[in-house]
């Protein structure tokens, strides 16, 4: 019975260890991805970078997106429902981050269609019909040129886009900052520059919250 006492007590005591351990590593990484965006704080948001929402807005909400990425199309329409149960406080700020095979094809498309004023139609029209242009995690980008033809765009104009050098840049420009701020995966969200503690929509909500509630109470 001694033995078997002594057993679970041992396995007890590592039990507490393993979890304060994994807290305290939870904690050190946290405070470092915090530390990485406070240092490049003057990254987060470019010229070039799309935004929804009051530029004056006291929450800003920035997204590193892939258009080819499931949980940003899932996560999308639940971040434009925040943004209307809270008129003129969030602002949304997108940065392009086209990890999937043949997503920087659709980003060019993006981009071309927002020279034509539709960015916003063009990319709630292929992030609603994913599924119609993706097939294995990789863009078949004739389908993706077919489901943004839907919303009216003059479609020779895009193909003379898409040759555009200064695309290109901002396409770079968007992956050299997404690899600043060590974003290996999409949507990464990042809100009045602190990133998510960790990853999920409540997480975001939570953060989103706690930002709104700061802006009250000044």
């Amino acid at each position: 019975m001694k033995q078997k006492t002594v057993f679970v007590v041992s396995a007890v005591v590592l039990l507490l260890a393993f979890v304060a351990g994994a807290l305290y590593y939870t904690g050190q990484r946290e405070m470092a991805a915090n530390q990485l965006a406070e240092a490049n704080r003057t990254k987060l948001v470019r010229m070039h970078s799309p935004t929804l929402g009051k530029a004056d807005a006291p929450v800003t909400i920035v997204e590193f997106i892939d258009p080819a990425c499931e949980t940003c199309a899932a996560f999308y329409p639940l971040v434009k429902q925040m943004m209307a149960a809270n008129p003129d406080k969030i602002r949304l700020v997108l940065r392009y981050a086209p990890f999937h095979p043949g997503s920087d094809k659709v980003v060019a498309m993006l981009e071309a269609a927002r020279r034509q004023g539709k960015f916003w139609p063009a990319l709630e029209v292929l992030l609603a019909n994913q599924a119609a242009w993706t097939a294995n995690h990789r863009v078949i980008p004739e389908r993706a040129w077919t489901t943004i033809e839907s919303i009216g765009l003059n479609m020779d104009q895009v193909a003379l886009d898409l040759t555009s050098p200064e695309i290109g840049s901002v396409i770079k420009q968007d992956l050299d900052d997404a690899k600043t701020f060590n974003v290996t995966m999409t949507p990464e969200y990042f809100v009045n520059g602190k990133p998510l503690p960790s990853f999920g929509f409540e997480q975001l909500k939570g953060l989103v919250e706690q930002a709104l509630a700061d802006n009250r109470a000044r």
